[in-house]
Formats: C-alpha cells, sequence, structure tokens
C-alpha cells in the first residue's frame, strides 16, 4: 500500500473526514497541459498515473479523450471544472495551439497553475505570430505565456534529472496546491471552517 505524504493526507482528510457532505463533486482536480509530442509517454504521463493511484482526478488528453469526443468541448469542460493546472512547458511547446489554448484558459479562468519547465528555461519560450491566427488570439498566449513563466514552478531536466524524487516533489506541490484550493472553497461555504495543521 502507498504511503500517503503529508499534504495528500491532508487533502484525503479535508475531502472525506472533516466534512464528508461537503465533499469536491468535480470530476477532475488537475488539469495536465502539455505538449504530447515531447512529455505525454514520460513527465505528463508518470504524474498522471502517480495521481491516479492517489486517488486523484487527472485529466490528461490521451487517457481521457475517446474517439468521438469534441476537442474543444471536452478539453474546457475539463479545465472549467479542475482546482489545478499543471502546465509542462518542453522545448515545443508553443509550437502547438492546443497547448497554448489551455494554458490561456487555465490563467484567464484564475486557476491555480504549477508551471513544470522541462528540458526549458523560461526565457527560451515565446509565442510566435505566423499569421494564422488574430492578433487578439495572439496576444491573450502571450500574455498567458508570461504569466506562467513568471509563476514560481518546478524545473526538470529529463536527462540528468532524478525522476523520482522529481515525481514525488511535483506531486506534493500540487497536493499541497489542491488543499489550499479546497480549503479555501470550504471556507466559502462554511466561513467557522478551519485550517487543518499538519
Amino acid at each position: 500500500m502507498q504511503r500517503l505524504s503529508a499534504p495528500c493526507f491532508k487533502l484525503a482528510y479535508t475531502r472525506y473526514l472533516a466534512k464528508p457532505t461537503l465533499r469536491n463533486s468535480n470530476p477532475c482536480d488537475i488539469f495536465i497541459n502539455h505538449r504530447g509530442i515531447d512529455t505525454k509517454k514520460t513527465i505528463s504521463g508518470l504524474l498522471y498515473d502517480r495521481f491516479t493511484r492517489l486517488g486523484l482526478n487527472s485529466f490528461l488528453d490521451s487517457k481521457n479523450l475517446r474517439p468521438g469526443d469534441k476537442l474543444f468541448v471536452e478539453i474546457n469542460a475539463a479545465i472549467k471544472e479542475c482546482s489545478v493546472g499543471i502546465a509542462v512547458l518542453s522545448p515545443r511547446y508553443c509550437d502547438s495551439y492546443f497547448c497554448l489554448h489551455e494554458l490561456t484558459m487555465l490563467m484567464e479562468s484564475k486557476k491555480r497553475v504549477i508551471p513544470i519547465f522541462c528540458d526549458v528555461k523560461p526565457s527560451e519560450l515565446c509565442v510566435k505570430d505566423d499569421g494564422t491566427r488574430p492578433a487578439t488570439e495572439i496576444r491573450r498566449f502571450r500574455l498567458a505565456l508570461e504569466e506562467a513563466k513568471y509563476t514560481v514552478g518546478l524545473t526538470f531536466d529529463t536527462s540528468n534529472g532524478d525522476w523520482s524524487e522529481f515525481l514525488a516533489k511535483a506531486s506534493d506541490a500540487v497536493t499541497k496546491n489542491l488543499l489550499d484550493v479546497e480549503e479555501g472553497r470550504l471556507r466559502s461555504i462554511n466561513p467557522t471552517y478551519k485550517h487543518i495543521s499538519a
């Protein structure tokens, strides 16, 4: 049996034990925004699997979408419903319209987003205008990317990094953020709700 870290235990306690009638009904706790060609079979897939083992509902397109699903409908709904977003920023991330669209939706909807800089430095990420998109959309993409670049996140070098250590660090960061979001939700429902100390 996998032992829960302190943040995971607090999240489970907050959701299921402290106020079981107020359990979060979101079908999506975590939205994993990523460039499939760079990270689907590595960081993004491993994070999805780890969160699943921890009992958290994650959205990863290759795991959640089925043939016949409308991409924008399903992706936009998952972003709207999620509590926390993870943006796995990689070398070819900005080449993808979908990556930038998802990141923009996460940022514009004021979701808590944890950027993971995978094999890329923030300064290497930029949105290029190839003339195929309206200027207003390019501007929105650039603002969202800048916001992600200036958000405290995690970095990982896939060729030299310790995968096990990184996955533990990332899952702790995500569960701490989920706990903060969940506690904020509980306080909005019940102003007398008390913070659970570790």
